[in-house]
């Protein structure tokens, strides 16, 4: 990521303020057919190109130079895992984007916007004639629908989009014609509009009117019979199967639904057990300075491969054209470094954004009582972070590169906190067995600690099988454990099976992740190890829920200083002040090394990624993040191969 100060990223937002209407250098009469669409459109089949295109497509300057089209892209998908990985390659395409330096935002669905001076207004203008991949046309009223039908049909949503609320109250949207409309908020929303540019998070742009409404029962009073005829109990089910707008596996597995993304399903992930295929979509609205439609490439096909040692393989032989996640790995680099050659491919840098390499999370919301209460006292959590000798862990699995830190801030962010990065990353196992003969003093005959219903204290890491860096670490970490009587375990398990029991879960003991943010605004919309928040806060599922839906059956009330941690965090969100933003987060990032909700191993060192060499207008050196999904905001869709 690049560093920047939150005024600088307000700054760099707030140009577009005004400029909503800049007209193309390039209109729509002016672009250039697809060659592989051509027969389609001589036939009937399609409408000329512009037909399809906007009345002002987004121009975008190829990163070294105006492509080509045709071709595959050649990418994987790991173990049947998380299809969010998808959000990547093809689906990032909000209302307004992330610029491909992370320096600011750019608009990208809209052609512009506006900002209030106090940050409780925000007008946004539509692309006219921007068209569905199936060319109906997409207006106001699919926003309209979406918010209405959605976000606040209380029947059919499942949460999210938090931040369209202040003060608990969702903005009101007003659709003033059939290309503009605005929201306003009852107070400042300070970071709105780079809530729409983080990852998936603007579902403004994915929900289909004139697909979704036939599951709806307000537009449809067969509804209940099409969910019968599809297995489900209700409309509501299905409704919610069809948008899957809360879950990236059930919205990247329908081939069904229109979509404004370069690529559409042809062969959604779930329909085939070998790959899964993405064509061009004919109405894509965005062209090149020659005047090219993107994307360039005809087809993205993601092989369905069985494990990160599969990956790894197909790379080496050149069957991958560009990877990161998964297969770019440390001890992997030398594997790699080695098959440069024979698999014609070479690197790019990844700047790492992660708060950590590996955050070690016990369920404090467990469902087993003992446990939760044992694992929600600090003194606990401070004795199996001191029984972790990190350097160890960073000399065998990062080859030395990193030093011990927890979650935390980038040491060169004006932001970063010392006390928080530092504290209890020294390897002291006699303080740690010291803690531990406080609070469970009693062992059994093998001598692991028993709890205060007599029991083993077992503690399993439950894991995605296919985060092998992970493992890697908890190999060595889990024999550390058990030397201060701490039954630790891993359990490994498919990515689906994991989100079943972690994510979306109550009963596991402990997990291990990453990611969340070491700096920049990025740190403040992605605080999860800070606060708990949203669902990636994997450590406090009920703690999570009630902070968007304290009513709900399901969410857990915290105590009072984990509640006064996420008022502030509400506080931080609400203003548009770039001076108090800091202030706020200062003091966010203060009451985490209190509360020391989590521990971790290092920040995280520079990455890699493999490309081959005849891929043309891949970025060299990149931020690596989820909220800025890397390699998203870099326009895929301008990549090609030569």
């Amino acid at each position: 990521m690049v560093r920047m100060s939150r005024r600088a990223f307000v700054a760099a937002s707030s140009a577009f303020v005004g400029a909503m209407a800049v007209p193309g250098l390039i209109r729509a009469q002016e672009a250039v057919e697809s060659p592989s669409l051509q027969a389609q459109v001589d036939s009937g089949a399609l409408p000329p190109i512009d037909q399809r295109l906007p009345e002002n497509p987004l121009i975008i300057t190829p990163t070294e130079r105006p492509g080509k089209q045709g071709g595959d892209w050649r990418h994987a998908l790991v173990g049947g895992g998380s299809l969010s990985m998808i959000v990547r390659y093809q689906g990032y395409e909000p209302l307004i984007r992330f610029t491909p330096d992370w320096s600011g935002l750019t608009p990208n669905v809209a052609e512009g916007y506006e900002v209030n001076d106090d940050s409780t207004e925000y007008s946004f203008r539509l692309r006219k004639g921007l068209k569905w991949s199936d060319g109906a046309p997409y207006t106001t009223a699919d926003i309209q629908f979406w918010y209405d039908d959605i976000l606040t049909d209380t029947d059919v949503s499942k949460g999210g989009s938090s931040f369209w609320k202040v003060d608990g109250e969702f903005g009101k949207l007003t659709v003033i014609d059939d290309f503009n409309f605005k929201v306003t908020f009852k107070g400042p929303n300070g970071f709105f509009v780079q809530r729409m540019a983080w990852a998936r998070d603007d579902h403004t742009t994915q929900a289909p009117r004139h697909y979704l409404e036939k599951f709806h029962i307000k537009y449809n009073p067969d509804a209940d019979q099409l969910a019968k005829e599809a297995g489900l109990e209700s409309w509501i089910a299905l409704f919610q199967r069809e948008n899957g707008l809360d879950d990236d596996n059930t919205f990247f597995a329908n081939s069904e639904r229109p979509t404004l993304m370069a690529w559409t399903w042809q062969s959604a992930p779930g329909q085939n057990t070998e790959q899964a295929i993405a064509v061009r979509n004919p109405y894509y609205f965005k062209i090149d300075t020659a005047g090219t439609q993107l994307p360039y490439f005809d087809r993205v096909v993601y092989q369905m491969v069985a494990d990160p040692e599969v990956l790894l393989l197909k790379t080496l032989q050149g069957e991958i054209d560009m990877m990161d996640q998964y297969i770019a790995t440390p001890t992997n680099k030398p594997v790699l470094f080695d098959g440069q050659e024979s698999g014609d491919y070479g690197f790019y840098t990844l700047k790492e954004t992660a708060a950590n390499v590996m955050v070690f999370q016990l369920n404090l919301n467990h469902t087993d009582a003992t446990k939760n209460a044992l694992f929600n006292t600090r003194a606990f959590r401070e004795a199996m972070s001191v029984a972790v000798d990190r350097q160890a862990l960073i000399d065998a699995v990062f080859v030395g590169r990193g030093s011990p830190a927890q979650p935390s801030i980038n040491p060169d962010d004006p932001l970063y906190n010392e006390r928080l990065a530092t504290q209890h990353t020294e390897y002291d196992p006699d303080a740690a067995n010291a803690l531990l003969d406080t609070l469970v003093p009693e062992k059994d005959d093998s001598g692991y600690r028993l709890d205060a219903e007599g029991r083993r204290l077992s503690i399993i890491f439950e894991i995605d099988q296919s985060r092998t860096t992970f493992t890697d670490m908890l190999q060595l970490a889990i024999p550390m454990f058990q030397a201060v009587g701490l039954d630790a375990q891993v359990r490994t398990m498919d990515r689906s099976l994991w989100e079943t029991r972690v994510r979306n879960g109550r009963e596991f003991d402990a997990t291990c992740h990453q990611f969340g943010a070491n700096g920049g605004v990025a740190a403040m919309l992605d605080a999860r190890y800070f606060v708990p928040f949203n669902s990636n806060a994997l450590y406090a599922p009920g703690w999570n829920l009630y902070y968007t839906e304290p009513t709900n059956p399901q969410a857990i009330e915290p105590p009072a200083e984990i509640k006064a941690q996420q008022d502030l965090y509400r506080q931080l969100l609400a203003t548009g002040n770039p001076e108090k933003q800091n202030a706020l987060m200062a003091e966010l990032l203060e009451n985490a090394a209190d509360q020391f909700l989590v521990f971790g191993v290092s920040l995280p060192p520079d990455g890699y990624g493999v490309v081959k060499n005849d891929m043309v207008n891949v970025t060299k050196t990149m931020p690596n993040s989820f909220g800025w999904p890397t390699p998203g905001p870099t326009r895929p869709e301008q990549f090609f191969k030569s």
